[in-house]
């Protein structure tokens, strides 16, 4: 990639869009996960629709994460990004026409399992709006190789802790902004055409603010000789050869630890997702909060997590190695969950510092450890596989959220913490490895 200057330069040039992305990006996630629970019941949906139509987007996700993260490996990280942004920007202006229609009932279904609920012709446009943004949504996945090209191994886990933190100041502003414009007189379409103008913006930022990084290198590739030595790594031609070479699913479980991280990728996201869901049919339910009140409760705990993934993590990673960060981390996680259940508000506001400590330094840890183990040349592949992962577990996490807590109510939340508290004992294998690596390097 060029000299330790070149890098530096490029990090500079590059990573502030990338943040600035990664913010817009969860602004507009954020604005929907703070109505989305009124809207569907306003539908006719009820607990079930809810958890369905949020494990549509990963759905559809699943199927998209791994071909869009090896587009970026073959083409380019910032073609697939501008694709996955403007996927993105056509599904809110579909989710933004479905606020208009009538409120049509289609079927109705009634069943002691399932529930009573009704489909109607906006609640169908809202899960086709879900299903597109899906489909396209490999931006985060591509977000992260594109980071791992631009950044050596000492500087990824900061780079990636501020990425988190521009992720989080989108959950910061993102439900503040849905809960104070959705108590208008003008309801789900001031936060709707918000979110749809933001979704120009980040369009705009990757057309036009967005530099193409460079995840091939040299040794990758044989030996060149004569001027293809210097010029060797022109993207161009860095892509042509990639091009030959598609990495399969086979492969991708050979390498080594590979397996392993996916797994826990997987019940990270299997653990979050029931309480995506469970937690604003309680607040609606048995709280009887409003929009603007759990648009507070999740813009603290992003605020929270903002500052634990700013200066926190910074003083953390010097002092303490990935893996005790993810098995400290997803301790305070899973004590979180369980902290939700007796409904009391001093416990619900404790659980969200958990959450954001928790997740604060667990999280850009396992990213930051997943990108040294990918390697450079399978840096998108692998990352598509693992949002194909997390896309798995959350539709999973989804579905099972919604139901459960419609059956055991808050003990779908100490389902929860038992999958983080699983992920904590599977982390001391980090903790084993780390320690071997190290060993390893210095005999």
């Amino acid at each position: 990639m060029g000299s330790d200057a070149e890098t530096s330069s490029v990090d500079g040039k590059a990573l502030f869009p990338l943040y600035t992305i990664t913010f817009i990006g969860t602004l507009g996630f954020g604005i929907i996960l703070t109505f989305l629970v009124f809207l569907v019941t306003k539908y006719g949906g009820n607990a079930l629709v809810y958890g369905i139509l949020a494990s549509t987007y990963p759905a559809f996700q699943l199927i998209g994460a791994p071909i869009l993260g090896r587009w970026s490996d073959l083409y380019g990280r910032k073609k697939i990004l501008l694709l996955s942004q403007i996927g993105t920007l056509i599904a809110w202006i579909i989710f933004f026409v479905a606020l208009f229609f009538p409120i049509t009932p289609l079927v109705e279904i009634r069943s002691n399992l399932l529930g009573i609920f009704t489909i109607t012709l906006p609640l169908l446009a809202l899960f086709f709006a879900r299903a597109l943004d899906g489909i396209t949504g490999g931006n985060v996945s591509v977000a992260n190789a594109y980071l791992a090209d631009l950044t050596s191994e000492e500087e990824r886990n900061k780079n990636y802790g501020r990425m988190s933190v521009a992720s989080n100041l989108g959950y910061v502003f993102g439900p503040a902004l849905a809960g104070i414009l959705g108590t208008t007189v003008y309801g789900e379409i001031l936060p709707v055409s918000v979110a749809l103008l933001i979704s120009v913006v980040g369009t705009l930022i990757v057309l036009f603010l967005l530099p193409e990084s460079r995840p091939c290198t040299l040794e990758e590739y044989p030996e060149p000789t004569g001027i293809r030595k210097v010029l060797g790594q022109e993207q161009k031609e860095c892509y042509q050869v990639e091009a030959g070479n598609k990495v399969s699913f086979r492969e991708i479980f050979r390498l080594e630890y590979i397996p392993f991280m996916l797994l826990v990728y997987f019940l990270i996201f299997l653990g979050f997702n029931i309480y995506y869901t469970a937690f604003p049919i309680f607040a609606v339910v048995a709280l009887e909060w409003n929009p603007a009140e759990l648009g507070v409760y999740f813009s603290l705990i992003s605020i929270f997590m903002a500052f634990v993934q700013g200066p926190v993590l910074a003083k953390l990673a010097k002092r303490y190695p990935e893996s005790i960060l993810v098995v400290a981390g997803s301790f305070i996680l899973g004590l979180q969950f369980i902290l939700i259940i007796p409904g009391n508000l001093v416990l619900l506001y404790l659980a969200a510092v958990c959450f954001a400590f928790g997740n604060g330094i667990m999280w850009p840890s396992i990213l930051s450890i997943l990108s040294k183990f990918a390697g450079k040349k399978y840096q998108g592949s692998v990352q598509g596989f693992a949002m194909s992962a997390s896309s798995l577990a959350s539709i999973i996490g989804l579905l099972a959220g919604g139901l459960l807590y419609t059956q055991l109510g808050v003990i779908a939340f100490l389902i929860a913490a038992t999958i983080i508290y699983l992920v904590f004992f599977l982390s001391f294998r980090l903790v084993k490895i780390e320690k071997a690596e190290i060993e390893g390097n210095n005999s």
